[in-house]
């Protein structure tokens, strides 16, 4: 055993000296002493670590240590045999300035955006009315104080589900994740509020722990972030679905106001009375009006309207049938008349014959002396028949006989 320890001792003696960050979580500092005794811790971590020093270097700090303070050591490691324990000796202590932590925050604000975890499309809505409203707070603090206060005079039938944790200092993101998780993992929870009351840079530390930050991203109910004041904005506030300006704030977005609610419902209820009262007079009007007209009022009489009005358009158009009929009938008599009188027949009646030359089957109408030569087969048609006869011979009359002596003689 005491080989082992002595290699121990020696292997670690070896390592040389090493700069570690952390918080301080114990100061012990005896008057007289010559060793002070501090305990570092990772705040991203259940870890923690010894640390001897000099008094001096806590006494002549340029900025005040104590419990939660943020600093960087200088020192080496060592392995006591007797005790088994492992402490680092360190020979400067050097306070994480503000200005120091608002970059590291910068910096993990900027792989966070990177990464996308402040992308409005992750963010989920809060239910109107949560059957259970989980609170992540302090002991006793204001902050839970608020919440509960304003919830209850808003909705005194709101359920909580209170878990106090540690809201800075080393323990306040382990708890802080445990109890996130508690809640996330109550089916009845329906949404997460996470308040604290404004603080310093440093107070408000935890909340920009990339843990702390990428647990509530990975969480399935919607979380609200209500810490310190409005000028307070930690890295929470961009990852959580909601982000409240104080944690009074965070209780009225969370539970709806039952006296504005029922007001609101009498508005509604007394508009749709309204609007369904008028609708309703408004169709009355609409019916009296229909019924009054008289159409409504008698049926039958447009009926029999239309019907002496068809039987009106019937004896007219009967009367203009028969109109034209008769014009078309007188049209037609005097066209008859007409053909008659310059027809052959009523020539014939007056006394004059057709005459026709008849060669075998042809006949031929005899229109000039050339046309039947003496000797030729005649057919005279009159007014009651016809009378056959044979040409004797021909003899000119009129112009055309005394232009044929003309010829002759000039012979």
């Amino acid at each position: 055993m005491r080989s082992v320890a002595i290699k121990v001792a020696q292997w670690i003696d070896r390592l040389g000296s090493i700069w570690v960050e952390g918080q301080i979580t114990q100061i012990n500092l005896r008057p007289g002493t010559r060793t002070a005794f501090l305990v570092l811790r990772d705040p991203s971590a259940d870890m923690s670590l010894s640390v001897t020093c000099d008094p001096d270097l806590i006494r002549k700090s340029p900025i005040p240590l104590q419990e939660g303070s943020r600093v960087v050591v200088y020192g080496k490691l060592s392995f006591f045999t007797g005790r088994g324990t492992l402490s680092l000796r360190v020979i400067e202590i050097r306070p994480v300035g503000i200005g120091e932590l608002l970059a590291r925050i910068e910096r993990l604000k900027a792989l966070l955006a990177a990464e996308g975890l402040f992308d409005v499309r992750l963010k989920r809505p809060l239910p109107f009315l949560p059957k259970t409203v989980g609170l992540i707070t302090g002991r006793a603090s204001a902050a839970e104080r608020d919440v509960l206060t304003v919830a209850r005079n808003r909705w005194p039938a709101v359920r909580f589900e209170i878990r106090n944790t540690a809201v800075q200092g080393p323990t306040a993101v382990p708890q802080m994740l445990e109890a996130l998780a508690q809640l996330d993992r109550d089916p009845s929870v329906e949404v997460i509020v996470l308040a604290r009351g404004g603080g310093s840079v440093e107070d408000l530390l935890a909340f920009s722990d990339e843990a702390l930050c990428r647990a509530i991203v990975a969480a399935t109910t919607p979380i609200v972030s209500a810490i310190g004041h409005e000028p307070d904005n930690p890295l929470s506030d961009l990852v959580a679905d909601l982000r409240a300006a104080t944690p009074t704030d965070a209780a009225k977005r969370v539970v709806p106001d039952a006296a504005a609610e029922l007001a609101g419902v009498r508005d509604m209820r007394a508009r749709s009375a309204a609007a369904l009262r008028g609708w309703v007079d408004r169709e009355t009007r609409a019916l009296t009006q229909l019924r009054s007209r008289p159409v409504l009022a008698d049926p039958l009489r447009e009926i029999d309207r239309r019907r002496e009005e068809i039987e009106r358009l019937r004896a007219s158009t009967r009367r203009c049938a028969e109109q034209f009929i008769r014009t078309e009938a007188t049209a037609t008599r005097h066209l008859r008349e007409k053909l008659t009188a310059v027809g052959p027949a009523a020539t014939l009646a007056r006394g004059y014959a057709v005459v026709q030359r008849v060669a075998g089957p042809e006949r031929h109408v005899v229109r000039t002396i050339e046309d039947s030569p003496a000797g030729s087969q005649l057919r005279i048609r009159v007014a009651d028949g016809a009378v056959t006869a044979a040409a004797l011979g021909t003899q000119a009359l009129g112009p055309r006989a005394q232009n044929k002596t003309d010829d002759t003689r000039r012979s």
